[in-house]
């Protein structure tokens, strides 16, 4: 008999999280010692299922264990409200973080076996607007609260992405205070927009060995030393070797400056320390930088990170690091099954075969005549 039959979609789903190492942890730490029947392992699930049905609620949360699908999952028939907040307050995020990360390296051990160029980190942030009265902690402006999710984004190839590192902060703090955290690897090129300008940082960057390709701002002071054959290609505008800066801000390494036009006929100015390849892949690094945000765009549509379960600190964090883990697991999936299928669909599947047994929802990835 196919082992896919004897477990739901479900199960399938989470088996990438190793529980084993998971159920260590929460006795390391004490977190179900006082708990009958929510148990660390219980809420994560619960919160894996909120995300990926983007329930509104705990109210909603607590209502969804009328499913008889649910029930024997968690192991429980109900939970009150209170329980599920006095949880998701108490749980700590960085078990939430943990589990986020070992996903991560089960996906790196992949791309890095199946990896023929030198990826692509992208690194941008997004800001989540927050009730000042509800999220004191998260104070940004006089009458708002927000928090910023600074974040990398590996890809793979054109038609995969995944997040590897993240910071999360209030929102008044800077892009480029984190970048120390977000940058770590020497065999990737770093892709990130004009908010991350910082001529110091250049240089350390190229001191240490780092790659990046970043947009200069339309006012930036270059001084050419040395102009390259921009070749046949018109949207290539020109292609230098520059100073970078003025007196006393001058940067101490030379840089390359390409400036482009984009698919509006708008001129951009790249500045990157890699002048191994040609200026067309200086301009297609850059525009990978789009896939962040269609990351960012699909998390605020497709999961729950716009409204958030709890008020403190700890229950947003985890709140956002489950939202990763199903992308996460998304992945996994889609790897596993070698699928062409979109993450979206991929999920849409899942919801409609939740309890169904593992191999209609793997049938659906592996069938080519499937629209």
């Amino acid at each position: 008999m196919d082992k896919d039959t004897l477990i739901s979609s479900f199960g399938k789903w989470i088996s990438p999280i190793n529980f084993d190492f998971f159920d260590e942890q929460v006795k390391i730490r004490n977190l179900d010692y006082y708990t009958k029947k929510l148990t660390t392992e219980a809420y994560l699930k619960l919160m894996l299922l909120a995300q990926l049905n983007q329930w509104d609620s705990l109210h909603e949360m607590s209502d969804a264990l009328v499913d008889e699908g649910l029930q024997e999952t968690v192991g429980f028939q109900s939970i009150s409200v209170s329980q599920l907040s006095r949880r998701n307050r108490e749980i700590p995020s960085n078990v939430m973080a943990m589990i986020f990360f070992q996903l991560v390296s089960k996906i790196k051990a992949f791309h890095q076996k199946n990896q023929s160029s030198m990826p692509l980190h992208i690194i941008d942030s997004t800001t989540i607007p927050l009730n000042l009265g509800k999220f004191a902690w998260a104070d940004f402006r006089k009458t708002k609260a927000g928090i910023k999710v600074h974040l990398r984004l590996v890809m793979m190839d054109q038609h995969m992405t995944y997040p590897d590192q993240l910071t999360i902060t209030p929102a008044k703090e800077h892009d480029r205070g984190q970048l120390e955290v977000l940058i770590d690897d020497k065999n990737a090129t770093y892709v990130f927009d004009r908010g991350y300008i910082d001529y110091e940082r250049f240089d350390r960057m190229t001191d240490d060995g780092y790659f990046f390709v970043s947009r200069l701002k339309a006012n930036a002071v270059t001084h050419p030393i040395k102009s390259f054959d921009t070749g046949e290609n018109p949207a290539i505008l020109s292609d230098q070797m520059v100073w970078l800066g003025t007196s006393p801000s001058l940067a101490e390494n030379v840089f390359r400056l390409v400036e482009v036009l984009d698919h509006r006929g708008k001129t951009l100015r790249l500045i990157t320390n890699r002048f191994d390849i040609l200026p067309e892949e200086v301009s297609e690094i850059y525009r990978a930088r789009w896939a962040i945000e269609l990351f960012f765009k699909w998390l605020k549509q497709h999961v729950k990170i716009k409204t958030f379960y709890g008020e403190s600190e700890n229950a947003v964090k985890n709140q956002i690091y489950t939202a990763l883990i199903v992308y996460c697991l998304h992945v996994l999936i889609q790897l596993e099954m070698n699928s062409q299928r979109k993450i979206l669909q991929i999920q849409r599947w899942l919801k409609r075969l939740l309890w169904k047994p593992a191999n209609q929802w793997v049938r659906r990835m592996e069938d080519r005549t499937v629209p």
